[in-house]
C-alpha cells in the first residue's frame, strides 16, 4: 500500500504529540524519517509534510532513492548503516551526514572520498554482541583521530536496546554525559518505540520510521 502526504501528515502530528508530552521542544529536535523498506512514496510523503532529512540504512537504496528525486538539494540524507569502505564512493555524493561511524578505517574512506564530511560517531550503548558502534570508553579516542582528518565531528549516535523502552535510559544517559563531555552537540538516539525515553534523557535527534509511514511492508 503507497504511503501518502495525508498519512504521514497525521503521523507527523502523533509524533510530535509524543515528544510535546515527554517534556521535549519540538522546534529543538531534527527529525529524521527513516524510509528503509519503503519506497521512494514514502520519501516524497516526508518532502511533502517538511521533513527534509531522510535516513537508509542500504547503500544501494539509498542510492537508488536520491537518483529518483525530482529536486535532490531539497533534501538531506543521512546514512545510518554501519559505515563499509568499498561503499563509501557510491554514497559521497549524496550523504549530509553519516551516523555509523565506528571506526577509525571508516572514518579515513569518507575524509578521503568527502573531505569535511559531518558524522557521527555510533555507541554501542547496551553492549550486544549483534549491534554495531564503539565501546563507550573508545568514543573519546575516536572522535579526536576523526577530528584530526578534518570531519566534521557532530554527535554521538546510538540504538537502544531490545525489550521495553525504558531500558534505553541508562545507555542514553551515558551517551548525552559523553557527549556534553566532549562538546558535541548533536545526540542521535530514538526511534518510534523509545522516542520517549529518549527526549527525556536529552535527544536532539529522532529516527523515526514506522512512526511516520506505519508497518513497514513485507520484504519477502
Amino acid at each position: 500500500m503507497a504511503v501518502t502526504a495525508a498519512g504521514v501528515g497525521q503521523r507527523l502530528v502523533e509524533v510530535r504529540g509524543r515528544v510535546e508530552a515527554a517534556g521535549g521542544d519540538w522546534r529543538q529536535i531534527t527529525l529524521v524519517a527513516v524510509t528503509k523498506d519503503f519506497g521512494i512514496d514514502a520519501v516524497e510523503a516526508a518532502l511533502a509534510n517538511g521533513v527534509r532529512d531522510c535516513g537508509e540504512n542500504r547503500a544501494d537504496r539509498l542510492a537508488a532513492k536520491a537518483a529518483d528525486i525530482i529536486d535532490p538539494a531539497g533534501i538531506s540524507w543521512h546514512y545510518l548503516g554501519r559505515v563499509q569502505r568499498n561503499k563509501v564512493a557510491r554514497l559521497a555524493p549524496h550523504v549530509s551526514l553519516w551516523q555509523g561511524v565506528d571506526r577509525m578505517a571508516a572514518g579515513e574512506e569518507i575524509a578521503r572520498r568527502a573531505p569535511g564530511a559531518s558524522v557521527l560517531v555510533q555507541i554501542n550503548v547496551s553492549a550486544e554482541p549483534r549491534k554495531h558502534g564503539c565501546r563507550i570508553e573508545e568514543a573519546p579516542s575516536l572522535v579526536a583521530q576523526l577530528r584530526e582528518t578534518d570531519l566534521d565531528v557532530r554527535g554521538l549516535m546510538a540504538v537502544g536496546p531490545m525489550g521495553p523502552p525504558d531500558a534505553a535510559r541508562p545507555g542514553f544517559r551515558a551517551l548525552v554525559t559523553l557527549a556534553d563531555r566532549l562538546d558535541l552537540p548533536v545526540r542521535s538516539m530514538g526511534m518510534t518505540d523509545d522516542l520517549e525515553v529518549a527526549v527525556q534523557e536529552g535527544s536532539t535527534m529522532l529516527r523515526i520510521g514506522t512512526g511516520l509511514f506505519g508497518p513497514r511492508p513485507s520484504t519477502t
